[in-house]
């Protein structure tokens, strides 16, 4: 019996929790504890029929699963303060499971710290951290990474499209004549960007991705700062509030176009790609042109794909492609890190 407390009922959180109703009892999961920002319901079995109605509290909530160990504390959030807590956690012999990359990608000496004490070379009892879903949602990314470097693979490099918002963008900007701001904003109306779509274009979360695969391939001091990542907002438009933003936005569709022609006068096409170099040390978050050839060329819709260069897998990669967003394949990375747990 594995029990779960969960940490943001939010959309993801809530699919979990659905996904958790259907079968998770035939797995031995129960879900004991639920909280968001303000509130809290504890119990001995949860399911997704609850009301969040006490206040919230993060030391009762440690207190109350202190009485149902096994238990793994499952973070659905993006916030960095709960990302903080890992460290507590893990020390009180919880496990963590969680889509929110904050914890593997900023700070390198909590990031240090969560290995430590997941460790199981130092200690054969110590509790688990996982994390598939910070990068490509359900795909077997993180854990593929994982495998490889575990049976002594040596990882040369890493590429990928891991943001199913500009995968969606740039697939459509190449593959029709809408000007890129109508696509943007096609894609904000779908609910595909996040509320200011500059969340998206700046590039952060494909770095904080690319940060995660780095670290995991032994770049171990890759930080944000420690690469160039492609900001593709006009500066002009960076300072905007985001409705200006996207009332701006058509003035620079020439620009994105002209981006698009000299690729098209090469035969290739325009993608937004993140890079692992491990043979030289170095990373890069990029706008790329490639041949349509290419594995990356054909990709259609909102996809994620990643090739991974490998001792092994070479010349030709091992490349992972699918869905890389939303609720039911996020949710479904979770549960399957949840039952490697189990």
């Amino acid at each position: 019996m594995l029990s779960i407390v969960l940490v943001g009922p939010g959309l993801v959180g809530n699919e979990l929790l659905t996904q958790l109703t259907k079968n998770g009892k035939q797995h031995g999961i129960r879900v004991i504890a639920i909280s968001n920002s303000k509130r809290m319901v504890l119990g001995t079995d949860l399911s997704d029929n609850f009301t969040l109605d006490s206040e919230r509290d993060l030391y009762r909530i440690e207190e109350h699963a202190e009485k149902f160990k096994p238990c793994a504390f499952v973070d659905c959030t993006s916030n960095q303060d709960i990302a903080n807590l890992y460290v507590q956690w893990l020390k009180k012999g919880f496990s963590v499971v969680t889509p929110n990359k904050k914890a593997f990608s900023s700070d390198l000496s909590l990031y240090s710290k969560i290995l430590e004490l997941t460790d199981r070379t130092l200690n054969p009892t110590a509790p688990f951290v996982r994390h598939e879903a910070t990068v490509g949602a359900g795909l077997p990314i993180i854990s593929t990474l994982t495998n490889l470097v575990k049976t002594g693979d040596k990882i040369l490099k890493i590429e990928g499209i891991f943001s199913g918002t500009l995968s969606f963008i740039f697939n459509t900007f190449s593959d029709s004549n809408l000007k890129f701001s109508e696509i943007v904003k096609d894609a904000k109306s779908k609910g595909f960007t996040e509320p200011d779509p500059r969340d998206d274009l700046n590039g952060v979360d494909v770095a904080r991705k690319t940060t995660i695969l780095a670290r995991l391939s032994g770049l171990k001091n890759t930080t944000l700062e420690s690469f160039p990542t492609e900001n593709i907002v006009p500066k002009e438009l960076r300072n905007l509030n985001t409705v200006e933003f996207m009332e701006r936005l058509p003035e620079f569709d020439e620009h994105f176009e002209n981006l698009k022609l000299e690729a098209k006068k090469e035969n290739k096409i325009l993608r937004y790609v993140g890079v692992v170099d491990v043979s030289n040390q170095k990373c890069s978050v990029e706008l790329k042109s490639f041949d349509k050839s290419h594995p990356f060329g054909g990709l259609k819709g909102s996809d994620n794909i990643i090739a991974f260069y490998t001792e092994r897998f070479s010349p030709q990669p091992l490349i992972i492609q699918g869905a890389g967003a939303g609720k039911e394949v996020t949710a479904f990375g979770i549960y399957c890190d949840i039952l490697s747990i189990l």
